[in-house]
Formats: C-alpha cells, sequence, structure tokens
C-alpha cells in the first residue's frame, strides 16, 4: 500500500463520521506493512478493537501489539516510546476522540474540563514530532468529526475533528473518509 512506503517518518490523520471506514483503512494499512515484514501496534484507546475484522482483512494478530490504555497520557506515552524504539513501522491510535486526560477520568461527573485534551495533544505532537523525525514510523491518529452548528456567515452545521487544532497542523496528511454506499459486485453485497 502507498501510504505505508511514502509517509513514514509522518504524522496521518484518517477522520469522518462513525462506521465510515477509517479503522478498517487503518487496519488494511496495518496488513500492508506486515506483509512487507513491518512490526506493527495498535493503541485501541476505544476498546473496541474486533481482531476477527483484524483477521479478515489480512491482519496478522498473533505479531502485532495491541494496547488498551486507561488514560490519553498512558496511550501517549506508549506511542512515544514506540516510535523512540525504532522497532515499530506503525502505530495506529484509535481514536483521538478516545483519549481522555486523567484528570478528566479522576474528575466527577460534570467538572469542567476545559481544553484538557486539546493541551494533551498539543504537548504530545510537538514531542512525537521530534521522535517520528528519527525513525521510519508511520503514526496514524483515527478522529471522529462532530457537528457543529454556525453562528455567524450563511449559518448551517459544519463539522471539527476532536482533540485541537493540533493535529490539523502536525499531519502530513488529512484522510477525509466518508461511507456513500455499499460495495456491490452486481446484486451481491462484498
Amino acid at each position: 500500500m502507498l501510504a505505508f512506503c511514502v509517509w513514514q517518518g509522518r504524522v496521518v490523520e484518517i477522520y469522518g463520521p462513525e462506521a465510515s471506514g477509517k479503522t478498517t483503512l487503518a487496519l488494511h494499512v496495518i496488513a500492508e506493512a506486515q506483509k512487507n515484514g513491518g512490526y506493527c501496534a495498535f493503541i485501541d484507546a476505544e476498546h473496541s478493537l474486533d481482531p476477527a475484522l483484524a483477521k479478515v482483512i489480512g491482519v496478522n494478530t498473533d505479531n502485532f501489539l495491541l494496547s488498551q490504555p486507561d488514560c490519553g497520557e498512558q496511550a501517549l506515552s506508549l506511542v512515544d516510546t514506540l516510535v523512540r524504539s525504532g522497532s515499530v513501522d506503525v502505530v495506529v491510535v484509535d481514536s483521538v476522540a478516545a483519549l481522555v486526560p486523567k484528570t478528566e477520568l479522576d474528575g466527577e461527573m460534570g467538572d469542567a474540563h476545559v481544553a484538557l485534551q486539546a493541551r494533551l495533544m498539543s504537548q504530545a505532537l510537538r514531542k512525537l514530532t521530534h521522535s517520528l523525525s528519527q525513525s521510519q514510523t508511520l503514526l496514524l491518529f483515527i478522529n471522529q468529526v462532530r457537528s457543529t452548528v454556525k453562528t455567524f456567515g450563511f449559518g448551517g452545521s459544519s463539522e471539527v475533528t476532536s482533540g485541537g487544532n493540533a493535529l490539523k497542523f502536525y499531519s502530513s496528511v488529512r484522510l477525509n473518509v466518508r461511507r456513500f454506499g455499499l460495495v456491490k459486485k452486481g446484486d451481491e453485497v462484498l
């Protein structure tokens, strides 16, 4: 897959609405890297990876690292360690929206935690960008979109991604993934 070869040492964001194929695309990148002898890691912050789906896509689940961290800091620290080690070819973080800061997890429901996740992402990406420049690791962040209502201009709704603006700035490529329908061969759904 072209993505694995071209974007080594880079940050790539895959974003879009739910059930649009973001994780599926990331798993295809992992499968392709593994076919080329690469070692990969999947940081499952959502705690939702289906190993059976990964196998169907072609991922060798016996030969990749799967981590389900407790908080955003733990996830991003692991990503930095993996990138700095130079032993991992692809790291996928699923998803930015699930990278909840420890302070927020430890707080009470209803507590105000203004921009904690955005600050966490900004700090992590500053550090990770340096580590990535020294490695050949492809770092894929999966992100979700949220609808917002514009209060100026022509009105209507627009979409924003989770985690603040740092990921937009640090990403070499941002892939907007959308579902337009089912893939069919004749009348058969593939």
